[in-house]
């Protein structure tokens, strides 16, 4: 059974740094998309970044240049460096992992095509 655990998360001021990992296990399929996403409360989770199987990214515009996800070597440790860091990007953060490769995983598919997802890990910026 597939399994996703983040850490790394907590509580910065603006302009500060943080590094959210993901460790995967027990995926039924070989190395494949991995994203991540953030979901503030009263509003709907949204992705940030994605990686593919070959290590091809894709971002939000709103953390393009502040954000840089990557996987490890064998692809089952997925990272989001968090840079320049605003409020506006407090919310609970979610890796995330689907059996969807290159093209598939790099045209932002919806939560819903993800079928693993981690508990969470709360990032705080404040102001």
């Amino acid at each position: 059974q597939g399994h996703l655990v983040e850490s790394g998360g907590g509580s910065v001021q603006t302009g500060g740094s943080l590094r959210l990992a993901c460790a995967a296990s027990g995926l039924p399929y070989s190395t494949s998309c991995m994203g991540w996403f953030r979901q503030a409360p009263g509003e709907e989770r949204t992705g940030v970044a994605l990686i593919d199987e070959d290590g091809t990214t894709s971002y939000a515009d709103s953390v393009k240049g502040r954000f840089t996800i990557s996987r490890n070597g064998d692809g089952y440790t997925l990272f989001l460096q968090m840079n320049s860091l605003k409020p506006d990007d407090t919310a609970m953060y979610y890796c995330a992992s689907a059996p969807l490769y290159g093209a598939s995983c790099l045209a932002w598919p919806t939560p819903s095509r993800f079928d693993y997802w981690g508990q969470g890990t709360q990032v705080t910026v404040s102001s």
